[in-house]
């Protein structure tokens, strides 16, 4: 039986190849084939089985790979970043980031950073999970082919909470790790703004001191009290003020005569309609001190209430309507991490060991963005379309592909582009030679 990569996915997976050894590299390629191609669940030895080498490469060089091999995941996904920006956005242009977080589910006690822990997706009044919390920055871009926009996954962290009854062990806090990989981001892109967006979860004094080309937007608790601007200098003896008056919480703030509305057209979620606008500069004084802010209260038409949401941003400079636009770009990231666990299997892997843990469902959620850049350079979305036309006449206003049109399609290439596939025999070779690896 012979493991096929089709020729268009290694052009893809090419920007890949100075992260990895030789040897690493072509698993790389396999474990991809068997992540994209497999019908069944994406464990590590199901990778390796959809791949097509169960009978002729040992299982144990897919296990080999996640839990000993040098190679980092982090330049991987910048490597990955790298090629989603030059794709997609145009040159100079800003990049627009998500960060959020999601649990996979792990009950074993020897899973390496399985603990109880919030769940987003759990039943119930509390909200908690046992498994491996990961934290998530995708860059979210738009793509001709599909009808709304798509964040795809690039740097990943494992968050471990800290053992609340000795307050030991544990990561840093989601925030804290955020902002960090903003930073690997930042320090990859120099050449590009980012605006990075988050929920409310990922407020807080992280965000301090960001470099003047990266931007953070969340929404403000409810409970926030804002402060004016720093005032000017007075040129009288003792400390300066480094803020302005008390000006209350977004309720406050929103409900006092001397606000100034005004009337918009904002574009969110898809749809655009008028609302009222209010923007006020300001300071979060208890958890960004002396950073200035903006704060943005959104009022819908029919809202009966001072204000529909309330949001805080760094940026200085875009408008109110663009910060609206921004953080609604934040939905995709959702969308992403349910994608990976339905279609792609993120969940599945039963890594145990810390380094499998860490690198084996990140992994496979990066396989979302080799995805889509495949299709970029390889799709052929009217082909498509008429396919799914034609299977399935009844869905008369479908005008885009979607991430299994694009899974099949991938598999389809898998199937038919044997005349430029790889064969396993050329990518496991005995005599392949070992490159050395280089940061990306």
């Amino acid at each position: 039986m012979l493991s096929f990569v089709p020729s268009s996915s290694l052009a893809v997976l090419d920007v890949l190849r100075p992260c990895f050894t030789g040897p690493s590299f072509a698993t790389v390629t396999a474990l991809v084939t068997g992540i994209l191609g497999s019908p069944g669940a994406r464990t590590v030895t199901g990778m390796w089985a959809a791949a097509g080498l169960a009978e002729g490469s040992h299982w144990s060089r897919a296990h080999r790979f996640f839990s000993r091999a040098v190679w980092e995941l982090d330049q991987v996904g910048l490597a990955l970043a790298r090629a989603v920006v030059a794709a997609f956005v145009p040159v100079g242009g800003a990049v627009t980031v998500a960060v959020d977080d999601t649990l996979f589910h792990r009950y074993g006690r020897r899973v390496h950073g399985a603990k109880y822990q919030h769940d987003g997706s759990a039943k119930g009044r509390d909200a908690i999970g046992r498994g491996n919390n990961f934290v998530i920055l995708g860059i979210v871009v738009a793509v001709p082919f599909l009808a709304r926009q798509i964040c795809l996954p690039v740097l990943f962290r494992l968050h471990i909470p800290h053992d609340k009854r000795t307050g030991r062990g544990g990561t840093d806090s989601k925030t804290v790790q955020a902002r960090a990989l903003v930073d690997l981001l930042a320090a990859a892109l120099p050449d590009h703004p980012i605006h990075v967006v988050g929920d409310a979860l990922y407020r807080g004094p992280a965000w301090k001191n960001l470099p003047a080309r990266v931007t953070f937007t969340t929404r403000l608790a409810c409970n926030a009290v804002l402060y004016g601007p720093e005032p000017p200098r007075t040129g009288k003896r003792g400390h300066p003020a480094w803020k302005g008056d008390r000006l209350g919480n977004a309720t406050e703030i929103a409900s006092v005569a001397t606000t100034r509305w005004r009337r918009t057209t904002v574009t969110r979620y898809g749809e655009t309609e008028e609302v009222d606008m209010a923007v006020i500069a300001c300071l979060r004084w208890g958890s960004l001190h002396r950073t200035p802010l903006r704060l943005v209260l959104v009022r819908d038409l029919d809202e009966t209430r001072p204000y529909t949401i309330a949001l805080i941003t760094t940026d200085l400079a875009a408008a109110g309507e663009a910060i609206v636009a921004r953080y609604a770009s934040r939905w995709p990231i959702e969308q992403s991490i349910k994608d990976g666990k339905d279609l792609l299997g993120a969940g599945d892997p039963q890594s145990r060991l810390p380094k499998a843990v860490e690198r084996t469902t990140p992994f496979v959620l990066a396989n979302l963005t080799i995805l889509v850049l495949w299709y970029h350079q390889a799709g052929h979305a009217d082909h498509d379309l008429n396919s799914r036309r034609r299977s399935a006449p009844w869905y008369r206003q479908k005008r885009y592909v979607s991430v299994t049109d694009m899974i099949i399609a991938f598999r389809r290439a898998r199937i038919t582009d044997s005349t430029a596939a790889h064969s396993r025999s050329g990518l496991f070779h005995p005599d392949h030679v070992t490159c050395d690896a280089i940061a990306a």
